[in-house]
């Protein structure tokens, strides 16, 4: 079956599409998104996650024109620690070892705010059976709705105050440390990492470690621009 990128997306969205990218056609092979929560916003990328058509309200998401968007690197929209665990998402769909994938993401609005916010990815294949592109949608957290942009005002730092080693497994997962890298630096047991993990899981509400960082993005409790993230003082017992 032969379709327009524009066919896999839910019928209510509309896309900005560069006038390169109209008239090219493609075939997928995953079923479309049916439509849902109208806060979900679409893109298309290029193999090489290169934006070539948005939706407006997707870019406005992250304090763009779509014409901005357009061209940019999805990254480029993305908290700098993104593509450590986004990066085998895309290479397993390049490789056709999945059709699309789920995660969460910490995005960028353009006023120094992030947020956190759902990501899936869905392949989109040539006649050829090769990756053709890839549609991205993201879902921003509704809690961080009524902030500009949806981002989740920052918490307040005696709400959200981690012990010192706390901090340092946090700032470990956020760079993308295993459990047992972490042990090592640390000078702990495997199953104190995870001890310490599955607290922080709990007291930010998150359900994985991707969700952990996300969250503590959207909180202020890691630094926004600075690679390996840190966690600032304030927020550190």
């Amino acid at each position: 079956m032969t379709t327009r990128i524009t066919d896999v997306l839910p019928a209510d969205h509309r896309i900005t599409t560069p006038r390169a990218a109209v008239g090219h056609r493609y075939t997928h092979s995953v079923r479309p998104l049916p439509p849902g929560d109208r806060r979900t916003y679409t893109a298309h990328l290029d193999p090489e996650r290169q934006i070539v058509a948005a939706e407006p309200d997707f870019a406005r998401q992250f304090g763009r024109t779509a014409a901005d968007t357009c061209g940019r690197s999805l990254y480029e929209l993305l908290h700098p620690s993104s593509p450590t665990y986004l990066d085998r998402h895309f290479a397993r769909l390049s490789e056709g070892r999945c059709n699309r994938f789920d995660e969460r993401m910490v995005g960028l609005n353009g006023a120094g705010r992030v947020f956190s916010a759902g990501l899936t990815g869905i392949a989109v294949h040539d006649t050829s059976g090769d990756l053709a592109g890839i549609v991205v949608q993201v879902r921003p957290d509704q809690e961080g709705a009524g902030a500009p942009g949806g981002a989740e005002p920052a918490a307040h730092p005696k709400e959200r105050l981690l012990s010192k080693l706390d901090a340092q497994v946090l700032e470990g997962v956020a760079a993308g440390a295993s459990t047992v890298q972490l042990a090592a630096r640390l000078y702990l047991s495997r199953q104190g990492v995870e001890y310490h993990v599955g607290l922080m899981l709990r007291n930010l509400k998150a359900p994985n470690r991707a969700a952990l960082v996300a969250r503590a993005h959207s909180l202020g409790m890691l630094t926004v621009g600075q690679w390996p993230p840190r966690v600032p003082p304030e927020f550190i017992k």
